[in-house]
């Protein structure tokens, strides 16, 4: 290693070593690929072709790109051009094998994306979301100059997929206003207009709702099968659904040994739609299987112990898959044994397993994953609860340059996959209802309470800390917690709920409604009760908070208006603004920004060392 390569931190090589997502292929053209990588320092789209081994950066803008996708025929690339990360913006399209942009559907005014469905003849349906208009999907046929509208409701929806032949096109919706569960139509594309072919809703009529979602047409020409995910079990779990006849196939899931695989199921179509790549989620961990339709036989695929964060089956008959653990960075492998696609540079050093840990919670036994510094001697540490957003979303034994900085700071890590999580079933996932945020906090307080007792984490340095909702949680919890934390650092945070949802964009709006059972108008007590802002007063430690000023998410009028009243309080912030949305894709902003965490929680805890290094 050179003189110049050892002076760089090792938290800072994870960050600014290369990465890769899983390539997406064109369907027709499976030798071209689109991936996103951060080689250049800024996450941006790259063309892939395979045959040549030639790889083009496609997009360049100051502060990254990350939505993009490819035509069938492996002709051009479709990108989303938003604003510094505003996500409101339009679909632009490239030659696969470099040369101008050029707006990809003249005629469609900048709006929010609610998917983008691209067929093999030339037809195009673009989804929209808008505050105005909410949802909108516009239709554009081979050889037409306009796109014309096809579907307009005001609440949340978008394309699930268009079919192979281009003639049925699925729709995710949540006319019902239940964003947490939604439904599904099929409508056929008949010239300029569309007509109801089949509908799939499992909310309307039943006590607990169970939603579906589309998961994709069969990839075969005048097949009218969709695979289906549902929650009919009280889990995601996948079944074949014939639009054109309303057949229903239910999958059998289960391994060798006869034993139905737990947790969260989905599934694609392999090539030719005679079998399914099955995509197993359990306990923060997931692997791969084969599942053949003619037999029912389910066959694991090898891949080590960790988290597949993406799979595709490949024409020849091998799956590529993105994993890593939290001891092992990302690569995108392949069944055949190989590393298909790894970028550039060097490999970012590693970091520390995860273990597993299970707490009683008021609402069930609560998982939280714990990693413990290597190089800090015995406990009880100073410990990061490092909180997930989402909130339908958990944290996982994958590798994560975060919480990585932190262990080599000498901190401990616990992350919490409190109620709301996904990945333990739909009661889990769907427990977060009118008590938002209150409720995961409980969860928090049993996991922390564990952390003291065992001896792991020392309670005088306790750091609350998350971004978007972990960064809510986190206000939340200095507030309804005051004794429990030493100090809290917030990303990107719902900040003041009432005004977060009155400048926040339609989709996050309807998951809100869901959520509190209503509008701030109708439910105004609910939306009080569960804001940062209404529990500032008790607030007794020092704040950090960094925020994105074109953020969409979490707007920033909200994070002001706390800011602002931290101000009137006299009490102890800190609050750093950059110019992007929700989260920065340009690596020297991201460490930039721990920087300046790990230097607030140094600095307010007395450990000593600074942001440069490891544990002093």
């Amino acid at each position: 290693m050179s003189e110049e390569k050892s002076a760089v931190p090792a938290w800072e090589q994870r960050f600014r070593a290369a990465r890769v997502s899983l390539p997406d292929w064109a369907e027709d053209a499976p030798d071209r690929a689109l991936y996103v990588s951060n080689a250049t320092g800024t996450y941006e789209v790259y063309a892939w072709d395979r045959a040549t081994g030639t790889h083009r950066r496609v997009t360049d803008r100051p502060n990254g790109t990350t939505d993009a996708e490819l035509s069938p025929d492996g002709d051009w690339v479709w990108w989303f051009d938003d604003h510094d990360g505003d996500e409101f913006g339009v679909w632009r399209r490239q030659p696969f094998a470099g040369g101008p942009d050029e707006e990809a559907v003249p005629g469609l005014a900048p709006s929010y994306s609610a998917g983008l469905a691209l067929g093999r003849d030339g037809t195009v349906v673009v989804g929209r979301s808008t505050d105005e208009d909410g949802t909108t999907l516009h239709l554009r046929r081979p050889g037409a100059a306009e796109p014309v509208e096809i579907y307009r409701h005001e609440e949340y929806g978008g394309i699930g997929d268009l079919s192979h032949d281009a003639t049925l096109l699925a729709i995710d919706h949540t006319e019902h206003g239940d964003a947490m569960h939604s439904a599904l139509r099929v409508v056929r594309l008949t010239g300029d207009g569309v007509e109801t072919v089949a509908e799939l809703d499992e909310v309307t009529g039943r006590d607990e709702p169970r939603g579906v979602a589309c998961l994709g047409f069969a990839p075969v020409e005048g097949d009218t099968r969709m695979l289906v995910a549902h929650q009919r079990t009280g889990r995601w779990e996948p079944m074949i659904w014939d639009v054109a006849t309303g057949a229903e196939t239910a999958l059998p899931l289960r391994d060798e040994q006869g034993r139905e695989l737990p947790g969260d199921v989905s599934a694609q179509w392999r090539p030719g739609a005679r079998a399914l790549l099955v995509e197993h989620e359990y306990e923060a961990r997931s692997e791969l299987f084969t599942y053949e339709l003619a037999t029912g036989r389910l066959t694991r695929l090898e891949t080590p112990r960790g988290t597949v964060g993406g799979a595709t089956a490949r024409p020849d008959g091998t799956v590529e898959y993105l994993w890593s653990s939290a001891a092992e960075p990302s690569a995108v492998r392949s069944t055949a044994g190989a590393v298909v696609l790894r970028a550039p540079g060097p490999v970012p050093p590693g970091s520390v397993p995860v273990e597993d840990v299970w707490v009683d919670g008021p609402g069930g036994r609560v998982h939280a994953l714990v990693q413990r510094p290597t190089t800090a001697g015995p406990g009880p540490y100073p410990t990061v609860f490092e909180v997930h957003g989402g909130p339908t979303h958990h944290d996982s034994d994958s590798f994560a340059a975060g919480p990585a900085a932190w262990l080599d700071h000498g901190f401990a890590v616990v992350r919490v996959n409190y109620r709301g999580s996904t990945g333990y079933g739909q009661a889990w996932t769907d427990a977060l209802h009118e008590r938002v945020g209150l409720i995961e906090l409980e969860d928090i307080a049993a996991v922390r309470e564990w952390a003291v007792a065992s001896g792991l984490a020392d309670p005088r340095r306790l750091v609350l800390t998350g971004g978007s909702w972990g960064g809510y949680l986190t206000l939340l919890g200095l507030g309804v917690q005051p004794d429990s934390w030493a100090l809290g650092v917030a990303a990107v945070p719902v900040a003041d709920y009432h005004t977060a949802y009155a400048d926040e964009m339609e989709a996050l709006k309807s998951l809100d409604r869901t959520l509190f059972g209503g509008t701030p108008e109708e439910v105004p007590e609910r939306f009080t009760a569960s804001s940062p802002l209404t529990y500032v007063e008790q607030v007794r430690v020092p704040v950090y908070i960094s925020a994105g000023v074109n953020d969409p998410r979490c707007p920033i009028r909200q994070i002001e208006n706390y800011v602002e009243r931290l101000e009137q309080l006299d009490k102890p912030h800190e609050v750093y603004r950059y110019d992007a949305g929700h989260g920065s894709l340009v690596v020297e902003e991201r460490i930039r920004q721990l920087r300046l965490e790990i230097d607030f929680v140094r600095r307010h805890l007395g450990v000593p060392g600074d942001s440069t290094g490891g544990a002093g």
